[in-house]
């Protein structure tokens, strides 16, 4: 699998979970990439359950995929 089909695979994953969820995607190397996903506050934890064992499998086929998830509606921390 290439790094941008797992970044695909996730993405379904995590649209499945939540369709509003807006992802940013940064790709840091050709095996490693970061997905921001900014979702509602009730599907925070849903989306994180949902992509954990997937994002674990990718490990073992040397693909680094760091999804952090956040609630859209909360203020940013202090200090951005």
């Amino acid at each position: 699998m290439t790094l941008d089909e797992a970044i695909q695979n996730v993405s379904t994953i995590i649209r499945s979970v939540c369709a509003s969820a807006e992802i940013r995607v940064v790709k840091v190397s050709e095996e490693e990439a970061r997905l921001t996903v900014l979702a509602p506050g009730g599907d925070v934890t849903a989306i994180k359950d949902a992509v954990f064992q997937p994002v674990l499998d990718l490990l073992k086929e040397n693909l680094d995929l760091q999804v952090l998830v956040y609630d859209k509606d909360a203020p940013p921390p202090k200090g951005e």
